[in-house]
């Protein structure tokens, strides 16, 4: 298994990596595993305990949204796979929107974000009225 677009490595939790999993859902959806170093060698977590409850808690109430909060093991090794389904509306983490786009991870603003949102609703440019343009 390798990083790509859909799928990132992270050694520990860090409640940035929020931003990943609003990034998914806001895209094609992906997988953030807890506990792999960036070479892929899984190095395992401590406080899988902890984290089972904490992490799908904050996804929850900072997005609206449940991603499934896994725990795996290799050996006596524990580490976690968040896994983040695609939304069909736009998400957004305390009122940022983040987007995946390869592997980075981008901030939706300005026209992009009237673009993006628009899209979620299913309208096209052409049905967005233009303010003080008469009819």
């Amino acid at each position: 298994m390798q990083e790509h677009q859909n799928v990132e490595w992270k050694e520990s939790w860090d409640d940035e990596y929020l931003k990943w999993i609003c990034g998914y859902a806001n895209a094609q959806g992906g997988i953030l595993y807890i506990g792999i170093h960036d070479s892929g060698k899984i190095t395992g977590i401590d406080n899988s305990k902890e984290l089972l409850k904490k992490i799908p808690d904050k996804i929850t109430s900072t997005m609206g949204i449940i991603a499934d909060v896994n725990l795996l093991r290799d050996g006596e090794l524990e580490y976690l796979e968040i896994a983040v389904e695609k939304y069909p509306s736009l998400i957004s983490l305390r009122g940022k929107y983040y987007y995946r786009s390869g592997s980075t991870m981008r901030t939706i603003t300005g026209v992009e974000l009237e673009r993006a949102l628009s899209k979620s609703m299913g309208r096209t440019w052409d049905a967005i009225p233009i303010p003080k343009v008469l009819e």
